[in-house]
């Protein structure tokens, strides 16, 4: 049967293909090599790869990369085109050389990553981000050090506020009628009538200006106040009622305003929603603002927003007045018709750096860089307030001004102004420094009084006593940066003994601890202890207090045989005795006491100290046992001589179905094959193993059926054990084997894991397992037609080669 590939074409085909897909490719390649255009005009002098330029190196990389070929491949095409091993080397150099140094250029060092090379081109042929962005810094001038904050776009100050969305100015209708309210067309008006009479109107204001009520005849309200058009409604009341609000009289009248009407708002200009808006006559300027969106924070003036009423400018307003001190006397109540103008900014400058609010904020005439700051809530903790930078727009380029705090108050800003505030350096004009084996080590003020390191150690209280006294350090700044270090001895110094040294700004003093010289101490503990582990060192430790500190001796201990192991410190050479280390030997009872000769022994740093466990002591041990026995579960393994019989002959004999031939033994999670059958038999066999810990041994019930797996049409198959039946019948079963199968290689796995060949004649038992195994999927050979045509591929492609070759080379 021939293998079909995925296409549905046979696969000898696809496989022919791909040879010669290959073989094209290594002959484009070593056609290459062979005659690169700048050999094919130079005479043939020294080595050939010296003559290869960097680009055609990178190049010769990629094309190898590329065309599908391992790097065996391409030295052995290298070799057959008359390339030697010293060729291939000097390759291999250059292109790593080339790799190092994009790597340092800050390439990304690789090759084969999809859409950029090593090289730092892209997959497009064109340089990538990284490369154009150098070659761009090439031209950059004195001011890079704002360029990184320049990428970033400033916010406008004050546009936020029309962007938040708890914040939207919204009227509150349910306050009291404001007492200059002016009515107008659609207003409600309610008239209640109290006292000896009562009752209740409801009155709205028609397009003409007019209310009506009762028989009585209109009455103008448009343009009055409440209180306006009340003394007019009462006094035409006063016609049905008599006395109407006159002291005396017992009938009172009260006009409220109860709906209130809706007006015209348009907003026009440098908004975000310019338009007209449909708002409450109780609505003012912030709220049709916020309505619009807001001046639009690229062209719109924050700081000149006009109020037009009949053509007239009722009021101008600035937004800043709001923004930082919450003065609301520009949030006038509209009008109907009012039209609201938001015109360009004049202008604007940035301030960026250590300034509470850094933004872009509008000026007006007159206005100086100190209300500038004030408006950006002023410099920072960290700000360098002994000047300002400022980069100022010119006619043809910019320019920088450095503005000194005494000109804060005058300095006037102009449009496109940006001015930086820096950070004050981490560095101190008088501080010193002290660490190490000091009683108050840290940070100290350089001054008359303390201007030597001898003053320095006093004021820092003094020496500590594991102070290391024959040497110090003062670490000093040079006038380049670089430090330098002066040594001293320190207990001389502080007895006077040597001149004092004199301390400048930036020195640090550091005294060493005698700790800091030596290595760490330590004692270990191992064995039948609680908790062994290692231990920090303390003089006139013992061996008792060691093994407390390691929580006390384990139920194995055995206390008699602890052993003490020391290092040897002197030098070997002149050293007698031929061990390592020492070895001291100690018995304690469990209470920790010592015997009075040993009492006085005390640990050294670096001891380990071993408690060995009692040689007749173990845990318990336990294997199992299930299936059909009378007492199945664990059992504790009694000694090291107790075998499978006697976990059987424990758990109380077999049930009557217990299966023996499927008896399966488990160590370790492992299947061991055993025939418990044997082991009942003959105690002796050695079948019978010894039980380890975990053990499982599982009996199971008799089984009358035979399973068969692998190369047979009805696969897996389960049939009924029948004795007279054998292999062949039972593969038979299951409809016979495949065409693929190693029907010769068949095996039998028995229920209770030991396994048969088939040319042994094996004997089947219930409960066993028939293995057919498959044929190796092995390809086939190419035909003698297709080896033929691959040969005379080759030999036509060999052909052109040498051609081509040949007129390369006399070429003029």
């Amino acid at each position: 049967m021939r293998l079909i590939n995925y296409t549905g074409q046979p696969r000898y085909l696809t496989r022919i293909a791909l040879v010669m897909f290959r073989v094209l490719a290594a002959f484009l390649l070593i056609l290459w090599i062979a005659a690169p255009p700048a050999l094919a005009q130079q005479p043939s002098r020294g080595s050939r790869v010296d003559q290869l330029t960097d680009e055609q190196v990178l190049e010769f990389y990629r094309r190898a990369q590329s065309s599908g070929l391992n790097e065996m491949q391409i030295e052995q095409a290298a070799l057959s085109q008359g390339f030697t091993l010293s060729d291939i080397a000097k390759m291999r150099q250059r292109i790593a050389k080339l790799r190092l140094q994009q790597n340092k250029s800050g390439g990304s060092g690789s090759t084969g990553g999809s859409g950029q090379d090593f090289l730092g081109a892209d997959s497009t042929g064109g340089r990538s981000q990284q490369g154009r962005l150098s070659q761009r810094n090439m031209y950059s001038d004195s001011l890079d050090p704002f360029r990184r904050d320049s990428l970033k776009k400033p916010v406008v100050f004050g546009a936020s506020l029309f962007r938040n969305a708890s914040l939207s100015f919204e009227p509150n209708l349910r306050i009291a009628t404001p007492r200059n309210y002016q009515l107008g067309p659609d207003d409600e008006l309610t008239v209640e009538i109290y006292g000896n009479s009562t009752d209740n109107y409801r009155l709205r204001v028609s397009p003409e200006g007019t209310v009506r009520l009762l028989n009585l005849g209109p009455i103008f309200v448009s343009g009055l106040t409440i209180e306006q058009a009340e003394q007019r409604i009462v006094g035409r009341l006063r016609s049905a009622y008599q006395g109407l609000n006159r002291p005396g009289s017992g009938t009172y009248a009260t006009v409220t305003l109860g709906n209130i009407r809706s007006i015209r708002v348009t907003i026009v200009g440098e908004v975000m929603r310019p338009g007209t808006f449909t708002i409450s006559s109780l609505a003012t300027t912030f709220n049709a603002l916020y309505l619009a969106g807001g001046p639009n924070p690229e062209t719109g003036t924050f700081r000149d927003i006009r109020v037009m009423r009949n053509n007239r400018l009722i009021r101008t307003i600035d937004l800043y007045n709001f923004l930082l001190r919450a003065d609301q006397s520009d949030n006038i109540r509209l009008q109907d018709n009012d039209v609201i103008l938001v015109g360009n900014y004049n202008a604007r400058v940035e301030l960026a750096g250590e300034v509470k609010r850094p933004a872009l904020y509008e000026v007006k005439t007159g206005e100086t860089l100190k209300t500038l700051l004030a408006f950006a809530g002023n410099f920072t903790d960290k700000a360098y307030t002994a000047s300002i930078t400022l980069r100022r727009n010119t006619a043809r380029e910019l320019r920088v001004v450095t503005v000194a705090p005494e000109q804060f108050a005058t300095f006037v800003p102009q449009a496109g102004d940006k001015y930086t505030i820096g950070e004050i350096l981490e560095r101190y004009e008088n501080r010193i420094q002290i660490t190490g084996a000091v009683m108050r080590p840290g940070e100290y003020a350089l001054g008359d009084d303390l201007a030597t390191v001898g003053s320095l150690i006093r004021r820092a209280e003094g020496l500590r006593k594991d102070a290391f006294l024959n040497r110090g350090h003062v670490y000093r700044e040079r006038e380049n940066m670089d430090l330098e270090t002066i040594p001293f001895d320190v207990g001389r110094l502080m007895r006077n003994e040597t001149p004092d040294i004199p301390l400048l700004r930036q020195d640090s003093i550091h005294i060493f601890s005698q700790r800091d010289l030596r290595e760490t101490y330590y004692v270990q503990i191992q064995g039948a202890v609680n908790q062994p582990d290692t231990f920090q060192f303390v003089n006139n430790m013992s061996v008792a207090d060691l093994i407390a500190l390691a929580g006390g001796f384990q139920e194995g201990a055995t206390p008699t045989q602890i052993e003490v192991a020391r290092r040897i410190r002197e030098d070997s050479l002149t050293n007698d005795q031929r061990g390592t280390v020492n070895i001291f030997r100690f018995a304690i009872d469990r209470n920790l006491r010592l015997s009075p000769d040993q009492a006085g022994f005390s640990l050294q740093p670096f001891d380990i100290v071993y408690v060995r466990t009692s040689p007749q002591y173990e845990e318990q041990q336990n294997a199992y046992i299930y299936g059909e026995v009378m007492h199945p579960g664990s059992y504790a393994i009694q000694s090291n001589q107790e075998r499978l019989s006697d976990l059987i002959k424990r758990s109380g004999g077999l049930k009557p179905n217990a299966f023996l031939s499927g008896a399966r033994l488990y160590r370790n999670g492992q299947l061991i094959a055993t025939d418990i059958i044997a082991v009942i038999n003959n105690r002796d066999i050695a079948g019978n193993l010894l039980l380890q810990n975990g053990d499982s041994l599982l009996i199971p019930g008799r089984q009358d059926v035979v399973r068969i797996e692998g190369a047979v049409l009805n696969n897996p198959s389960i049939v009924s054990f029948r004795p007279e039946f054998r292999l062949k019948d039972y593969i038979t079963q299951a409809g016979g084997v495949t065409e693929n199968a190693r029907f010769r290689k068949a095996y039998i796995v028995y229920a209770n894991g030991l396994k048969d060949l088939y040319r042994k004649n094996p004997k089947m038992q219930p409960g066993a397992t028939i293995v057919v195994p498959y044929k190796p999927l092995e390809e086939s050979r190419l035909t003698p037609t297709e080896r033929l045509g691959i040969f005379s591929l080759i030999g036509t492609l060999i052909a052109t080669s040498a051609t081509v070759l040949v007129n390369l080379i006399n070429r003029p």
